[in-house]
This record gives structure tokens, sequence and C-alpha cells, in this order.
């Protein structure tokens, strides 16, 4: 299953200068959060697959104006073709608004989504707004990554975790592929796309 991962920035190639063949064969588009909800929907209007997103920390608009024919999958497990896909947006709380939280309240969603993890038997994807906590993520507050999302990776093997909200534009070093213990990481800024079923994504991913 071929996958095209967004995030932050909206990508010119695909929205100021869309044609529908740079689109083909993708089975599922996964927004990690940070994007416009107009380009959101001109995606999935155009590409004719599944949206998924979850909320960034600058998504508080979504709420007066939700991405029109998208699914939002923040605390849910939402399956695609047999794939188990678990969301939670957000990023670290470093100033009063939405779709900000502390590590304590991260946990706090997770243990949640107990049930329905247990339920699914775990997930293969995992889809963020925020890294994992030094793991791609920043030193200051509003980029650094939560431990509880090392946690769900240790304790259900995932085989990707998506990522947004560092953008590799910043300068630090940012990566596009990291690998935790079983893991393949992405950071999804601005586009890429990777196949599902790849053993070796690292040296695929475009």
């Amino acid at each position: 299953m071929k996958i095209l991962a967004i995030a932050d920035e909206e990508s010119k190639y695909l929205w100021d200068y869309f044609d529908k063949s740079k689109i083909e064969g993708i089975d599922l588009i996964i927004s990690c959060g940070d994007l416009n909800p107009h380009y959101l929907s001109f995606l999935v209007t155009l590409s004719s697959v599944p949206v998924l997103y979850v909320h960034g920390n600058h998504d508080g608009k979504y709420e007066n104006i939700p991405p029109e024919g998208c699914t939002c999958i923040d605390d849910e497990i939402y399956v695609h073709n047999g794939i188990r896909i678990l969301g939670l947006g957000g990023s670290m709380r470093y100033k009063p608004g939405p779709h900000q939280y502390t590590e304590w309240q991260m946990r706090q969603r997770v243990a949640k989504l107990r049930f329905k993890l247990f339920k699914s038997r775990g997930f293969d994807i995992l889809v963020t707004h925020a890294p994992a906590y030094q793991l791609n993520d920043g030193m200051d507050l509003p980029h650094q990554g939560f431990q509880v999302f090392k946690t769900l990776m240790e304790k259900y093997r995932p085989k990707y975790f998506l990522h947004g909200h560092v953008h590799l534009s910043y300068g630090r070093g940012h990566k596009r592929y990291d690998k935790y213990q079983d893991t393949h990481v992405i950071n999804a800024y601005e586009r890429c796309v990777f196949e599902f079923e790849d053993e070796n994504p690292r040296e695929h991913i475009r």
C-alpha cells in the first residue's frame, strides 16, 4: 500500500501545480497536522482516496472549518485495508490554546485507549503531530516530544511512526527518516511517499 504523508506546510507541488499523475498509485493520504483545512479537502476531492488527519497545535480553526470529506483519527484506531492506524494529535503544551498537552495529559489520552488497543490487538501505524521525546524532537518546550510515544512503540512494535511539527527547514539537523527499535520513524514535513510493505523504507522514501 502506497501512502502519502503530509504535515506543517502545504506542498506547492501538489496544491499550486496539481496534476492527478502526481498522486497516481497513492492508496491513502495521512496528515500529521498544521495544514490548511482547504488543502486537505482539495486533496480528498481530487485524489479520490481517503484522507486521514490528526490535529496540529495550530489547527484550532478546524473547529469552524473542518476539512470536508476527511476523517479525523485523533484518539481512534482506524483500519484501512487491514492496517490499523492510531492517531494522537497535538503538541507539548507551551501556551494557552487547543491541541496542546502536558506529558501527563497525553498519557491520560493513551490510557483511555486501553480497550480499543486490546480489541484491535495493537496498531501498525502511529500517527501524531509531535515527535517522540529525544527522537528527532527539539530542545525547546514547543517542539519537545512525548515520552509516551516511545512507550507505545516499545509495547506494540508498530511498523511505522509518522509525525510532523519539526520542520526540516529549521536547520537543526532534523531528519526525514529514523528508526526506534522495530519502528520506522518518518517526519512527514510537507510531503513524502512510502510503501507500507517496504522492508527498507529509508532507501525508497521520496
